[in-house]
């Protein structure tokens, strides 16, 4: 019953396991890995991970399945270890997956096999390359890595042009740190950095791969959200605000708090950036008047 029971949590992750016995042979093989990889366990149950399946290999286009392979090191060595290599999906693509390798040891402590959990990283290779591009052209503001407001100007034209032409909706999220000014100063200028930096984090964090997150000014951050009815816009605003509400950044003096009030509108054709900030700025300001730490949207 117990067995059954850890089966099926695993079977229901959704990132990849896989189990290997001694010789590299593949006992077990989840849902997620299926999805991931587009094997399913059928296909690879009873193969070996070295009869190259999979076709690991890493940003130099090694196999690491042939040679390198990090799971085999954790088979000789017991060390657990992460990498980021891409994986071969069914279909003949690459995938971009962060692997974590750890040995598995029966009862007197000797190494039996390996499990091997295996994560999409497609999204956050995309971020960071997306970074790349901005820090080249001057859009990405130095302390939090986010788009500068030259690049959310960008962005929302590139938005606007797909709502006038392909009728795709997106809105605007306006966010501002509370008594900001408060923090600056009973704290030095490093704590604010720092604090701004969580924010930015924590605000990405709760969007979607498709939104962009850029730091309009100071302490205020902007969101472009494309694609979503007013359900949505309101779900991704109050996560954004209940995430920020929820984080802590240790100083030594404890734990620094802060929270966000959010504003947003949803953009018509007739947009332009000004009119929509204009929106967004007053549904925020709403928000401030009605307590901080508040959403308030204009989705009509």
């Amino acid at each position: 019953m117990q067995q059954d029971f850890y089966k099926s949590l695993l079977d229901n992750l959704y990132d990849g396991v896989y189990f290997v016995d001694s010789t590299r042979t593949i006992t077990y093989w989840n849902h997620g890995a299926e999805r991931i990889s587009g094997f399913s366990a059928g296909e690879v149950l009873g193969r070996r991970c070295a009869d190259n399946l999979l076709m690991h290999v890493d940003e130099e286009g090694a196999q690491l399945c042939v040679c390198g392979c990090p799971l085999a090191s954790t088979l000789a060595d017991g060390q657990t270890r992460e990498a980021e290599v891409f994986l071969h999906h069914k279909d003949g693509h690459r995938v971009s997956v962060c692997i974590r390798i750890a040995p598995m040891r029966d009862k007197s402590g000797s190494i039996i096999g390996a499990v091997e959990i295996f994560a999409d990283n497609s999204a956050q290779r995309d971020r960071l390359e997306e970074l790349r591009a901005l820090k080249q052209m001057s859009l990405a503001d130095p302390l939090t890595g986010l788009g500068n407001r030259r690049a959310a100007t960008l962005d929302f034209e590139h938005k606007l042009k797909c709502l006038r032409h392909f009728k795709v909706p997106f809105g605007l999220l306006f966010a501002d740190i509370d008594g900001f000014e408060a923090v600056n100063l009973s704290y030095d200028r490093e704590t604010g950095d720092r604090a701004l930096v969580m924010v930015a984090r924590t605000l990405t964090s709760a969007l979607r791969g498709v939104d962009r997150l850029s730091r309009w000014d100071g302490e205020e951050f902007v969101a472009l959200v494309p694609g979503v009815d007013p359900d949505t816009f309101r779900n991704i605003a109050e996560r954004m605000r209940k995430l920020v509400e929820a984080s802590a950044l240790p100083t030594p003096d404890g734990l620094l708090r802060v929270t966000v009030s959010v504003g947003g509108s949803m953009a018509v054709p007739t947009d332009t950036l000004e009119s929509l900030m204009v929106r967004a700025g007053a549904m925020m300001h709403l928000s401030k008047c009605a307590g901080r730490n508040r959403t308030t949207l204009d989705c009509s």
